[in-house]
C-alpha cells in the first residue's frame, strides 16, 4: 500500500467552525477563533501526519483554513475571497463545513456554487451536531437534502469543538488523497511565521474584548519582533478606521488596551514557550479596508518578502 498525501481546502460560511476544525485536527492552535464572523482573513495551513500502522501505510494531510465565504463589498473582502479561490485551486480535496444548526441559511448556496464550479472532489461535514442533541431527527433530513445534490463523495457528521467524529474524518481524508510524498517534515506543522501568528493572537483579543463594528474595522501589524533566548520583544500597531474606535480600544484610563495586551501576551507566551514583552499602539487609518495597497501589505507573504529584502547583504 502506498503512502497518501495532499492538500485539503476547508471551505464554508463565516462561523461554520473551519478554524476550530483546523486546530482540533492539528492538535494545537494555528488559527484564531472568535464568535465574530469573518475572524479568519488569511489562509492558515496545518500539517497532520498519520503514522504507519497495521495495514495502514501512513498519510500526510495538509489542511488549509480559509476565510468565510461571503459576498465582498470592499478591498479586504475581495482579498479574502481571492484567498479562498487560490486555496481551492491548489487543493486535491475540498472539505465543505456546514453549521448543522443553521444549514438552511440561504447564503449557504453561495458555497455550493463554488463547489459546483470546482472540479476538485469534495466531502461535506455537518458540524456542531452537539447542538442538535435534542433534535437528532433534524440530522437525517439534512443528510438526505445534501445527498440529493450529488456534489459530495461523503457526508460526515462531526463536532469540531467536542472532537466528535474526527477519527472517522481523518481516515476518510487519508483514503481520499492520492498516493504522494511527504511535502513537509514531521516537525513542521504550519507555514505561518511566528510574527504573523503573534499579530493574529493580538487581533483575536480585539475580537473577543470589543463589540459592534470595532472588531471588523481593525487589523494588527507587527513593527518590531526581537527574539532572545529568554525574552521576545514585540511592538505592534492596532489600526482602526475612526477616532471613536480608538477611544474604545484604549478604554477608560487605558483599561481596554491593557486587557487586550495582557491576554494577547499570555497567548503568545504559550505559543513561543518564552517570556514576552509586548507593546501595543493604536493608529487611525480611515477606510483602510478600502485601500487595496494597504490590504495587500497585510498579507504575511508580502511582509516576509519585505523582511528578506531588508536584511543586510
Amino acid at each position: 500500500m502506498a503512502f497518501h498525501s495532499g492538500f485539503v481546502c476547508i471551505l464554508g460560511r463565516p462561523n461554520a467552525g473551519k478554524s476550530t476544525l483546523l486546530n482540533a485536527l492539528a492538535g494545537q492552535k494555528l488559527a484564531i477563533v472568535s464568535p465574530k464572523p469573518q475572524t479568519t482573513r488569511n489562509r492558515a495551513m496545518g500539517v497532520v501526519n498519520l503514522p504507519k500502522g497495521k495495514g495502514n501505510p501512513g498519510a500526510q494531510i495538509v489542511l488549509i483554513d480559509t476565510p468565510g465565504v461571503h459576498r465582498p463589498d470592499n478591498s479586504l473582502g475581495r482579498k479574502m475571497m481571492a484567498e479562498v479561490r487560490e486555496a481551492m485551486d491548489g487543493s486535491d480535496l475540498v472539505l465543505v463545513i456546514v453549521d448543522a444548526a443553521r444549514a438552511q441559511d440561504a447564503d449557504a448556496d453561495f458555497v455550493l456554487q463554488l463547489v459546483k464550479k470546482s472540479e476538485t472532489p469534495a466531502l461535506l461535514l455537518l458540524n456542531k451536531i452537539d447542538l442538535l442533541r435534542s433534535e437528532k431527527l433534524k440530522l437525517l433530513p439534512l443528510i438526505e437534502r445534501f445527498s440529493k445534490l450529488q456534489l459530495f463523495r461523503e457526508i460526515i457528521p462531526i463536532s469540531a469543538r467536542k472532537r466528535e467524529g474526527l477519527d472517522v474524518l481523518l481516515k476518510k481524508l487519508a483514503n481520499s488523497l492520492p498516493a504522494g510524498p511527504h511535502y513537509f517534515t514531521e516537525e513542521q506543522i504550519t507555514d505561518q511565521p511566528v510574527r504573523f501568528m503573534a499579530a493574529e493572537l493580538i487581533r483575536e483579543q480585539v475580537l473577543l474584548q470589543t463589540a459592534e463594528e470595532v472588531p471588523h474595522q481593525t487589523t494588527v501589524v507587527i513593527e518590531q519582533f526581537e527574539e532572545g533566548r529568554k525574552l521576545v520583544r514585540i511592538a505592534a500597531v492596532i489600526y482602526c478606521e475612526r477616532e471613536g474606535q480608538k477611544r474604545i480600544l484604549i478604554g477608560r484610563q487605558g483599561q481596554m488596551l491593557k486587557q487586550i495586551g495582557t491576554e494577547a501576551r499570555l497567548e503568545i507566551e504559550r505559543m513561543l514557550g518564552v517570556k514576552v514583552f509586548l507593546e501595543l499602539f493604536i493608529k487611525v487609518r480611515a477606510n483602510w479596508r478600502e485601500s487595496r495597497g494597504f490590504v495587500e501589505e497585510l498579507d504575511w507573504r508580502k511582509q516576509l518578502q519585505h523582511l528578506v529584502a531588508a536584511r543586510p547583504k
